[in-house]
């Protein structure tokens, strides 16, 4: 008979097989249902007691199992474990911030202290350290094509340096500073290019906006508190976009042109214009040696004639003669012909080509000797003449 028929009587409970093993599932009435909970409860919490070397279970009687076949785990064990454990925490606490190097604590994830060089320690997790080198330069490059201030599109690559001088700034007031960084210099770079005309920025205004663009960065990063400070700026080569570029390679060889056409106009202007004022000044020096030496000789003239006064009112007729016999010899002995006069009462004059006289003085000739006069200097021609004059006048002053 099955044990769940009916009329089974008192039997039933021994048949049950829920039942078996004693009466610890209670009588049910002679209903069938699921395990008791409790008693799964139970055997979970023996379990774990005998895995950590526990003896006693939560029973009914609260019997003693310390001969189960749970055996305990040795307490060495549980000592290398700790050893292994405060060993890690250790090798995670104690680090080293080199020279070139800041380490900045937060605890609690607030910022505690800024440490430098040298042997520290700090506790995790309680603690965290964010440790970067502050003296090293990084850099980085970007290009965009940018509007110009006469509205031209042209392309510039720009190359920024940079250095964390604020670490704690730098780790705690941004929360990506690099990317703020270059957000910055996109909107710095923007805005100088869009303030200058467009040949300065292919040409020779990179290094006058690098300049630009360094100050004006440094006030966005400043504000921002980045902790970040730039080093240097370069402007590269800037060039139009690759559609327009034949357009504006074109307008670089004009300007260009342009330059060297200017530049040879100056060199020529510049070795003109200091002969000709060179020439200027030496006529003005002459202009003012000639106007010295007339004033000079005026009055040399002046005082010579003043003495010759003085003597011509002590001896008029002397001073008469002498004056005419220096005139006279000034005058012959520029001249190259002579004209003698004869002996009184005789209108002949002598004719003499002292130029032709001097040239063939030095040669006789057979054929010439009879007809030829005499050769004479012109010293001796004028000398004559002179004294011929001299005893004309002598002659006239006794009459």
């Amino acid at each position: 008979m099955a044990w769940n028929e009916p009329g089974g009587g008192n039997n039933s409970n021994d048949q049950d097989p829920w039942g078996s093993g004693g009466n610890r599932g209670g009588n049910r009435g002679g209903k069938q249902g699921p395990p008791d909970l409790d008693e799964a409860l139970r055997k979970l919490q023996d379990s774990l007691n005998n895995l950590f070397g526990s003896g006693k279970r939560s029973g009914n009687g609260g019997s003693d199992r310390s001969n189960g076949s749970g055996a305990g785990v040795p307490g060495w064990i549980w000592g290398l474990a700790l050893v292994v454990v405060l060993g890690f925490w250790a090798f995670k606490a104690v680090y080293m911030v080199n020279e070139q190097e800041q380490a900045v604590i937060l605890r609690f994830g607030e910022y505690h202290r800024t440490v430098g060089p040298g042997l520290h320690l700090y506790f995790p997790p309680v603690e965290s350290k964010f440790q970067r080198n502050v003296t090293q330069v990084r850099s980085y490059r970007q290009k965009g094509q940018m509007l110009t201030e006469d509205e031209n599109i042209v392309e510039v690559p720009v190359a920024i340096q940079y250095r964390i001088s604020n670490l704690e700034n730098f780790v705690l007031k941004v929360e990506d500073p690099e990317t703020s960084l270059r957000h910055a210099t996109e909107s710095a770079v923007r805005h100088v290019v869009g303030s200058t005309p467009m040949h300065q920025v292919l040409t020779e205004g990179r290094e006058q906006m690098a300049v630009e663009v360094t100050e004006r960065l440094q006030r966005y990063l400043d504000a921002y508190n980045t902790g970040i400070t730039v080093t240097q700026v370069n402007i590269e080569n800037a060039q139009a976009p690759a559609e327009v570029q034949d357009a504006f390679d074109d307008v670089i060889r004009a300007k260009e042109d342009e330059v060297r056409a200017r530049n040879q106009a100056e060199a020529y202007a510049n070795g003109v214009i200091p002969e000709a004022r060179g020439r200027a000044q030496r006529m003005l020096e002459e202009a003012s040696g000639y106007h010295d030496e007339v004033i000079a000789r005026a009055e040399g003239e002046a005082q010579r004639f003043d003495l010759l006064l003085g003597q011509y009112q002590a001896a008029p007729g002397v001073l008469r003669e002498r004056l005419y016999l220096d005139a006279m010899q000034d005058v012959l002995s520029n001249t190259s012909k002579v004209l003698i006069a004869g002996g009184e009462g005789s209108n002949n004059l002598l004719y003499l080509p002292l130029d032709k006289m001097i040239g063939q003085g030095g040669s006789t000739s057979s054929a010439t000797g009879a007809s030829s006069l005499p050769s004479m200097s012109q010293g001796d021609a004028s000398t004559r003449s002179t004294t011929s004059q001299q005893r004309d006048l002598r002659s006239r002053e006794s009459r």
